[in-house]
């Protein structure tokens, strides 16, 4: 059984620390209620940027962890950040791919390749490790690790289909208000701790 998106986001969001959060379209909404007070930019608006959002702000705080959490249709349209993000070596960033199979935003159509190994094209492009998780109980276990590890690193969930996206809850702020306010966020912490 596919782990629903939720449960793992609220599994992350108990240990994430001081992480920096990058939620892409499907994670956006639950993401907002499970930690409304993260660091977090959200990425709704330009699929397949989360990524290469999170690796700018690894590179810019290499003192923090920070965590994508990107869809696999998002992912899909921008493949060139994974080796972008490979050469990067940024020993702080963590990819978590949450594959549904489907554009989930725009109405749930399959996307192309299922049997797409992003697993695989990730640890072809360099990242330093990958992971495929399949169960909520092996992510509930693996995340101390995972969030402690050198990356860059990227991690597959099987999942399914979160229960809102940001076409069916447009609660969100704008963007540039959350990259104010999270650039307002990190001033006040010095680099370095």
């Amino acid at each position: 059984m596919p782990i629903k998106p939720e449960d793992a986001l609220r599994a992350i969001a108990a240990v994430r620390g001081d992480a920096i959060c990058v939620p892409t379209m499907t994670t956006a909404p639950a993401w907002r209620t499970i930690a409304p007070d993260d660091l977090s930019a959200t990425c709704v608006g330009f699929m397949g940027g989360a990524s290469s959002l999170g690796l700018g702000l690894a590179l810019a705080r290499p003192e923090r962890r920070v965590l994508v959490f990107d869809g696999d249709g998002s992912l899909l349209m921008q493949l060139g950040a994974l080796a972008t993000n490979a050469g990067a070596r940024a020993r702080n960033f963590v990819h978590f791919l949450f594959k549904n199979g489907v554009y989930h935003t725009s109405g749930a159509q399959a996307v192309p390749g299922l049997d797409v190994d992003f697993g695989l094209m990730a640890k072809g492009a360099g990242y330093r490790r990958t992971y495929a998780i399949h169960e909520l109980e092996e992510l509930k276990r693996r995340l101390p690790a995972l969030l402690t590890e050198e990356g860059p690193l990227f991690v597959e969930l099987s999942t399914g289909l979160a229960d809102k996206t940001p076409m069916q809850d447009r609660s969100g702020r704008p963007f540039h208000e959350q990259i104010g306010t999270l650039r307002g966020r990190l001033k006040g912490t010095p680099r370095g701790g």
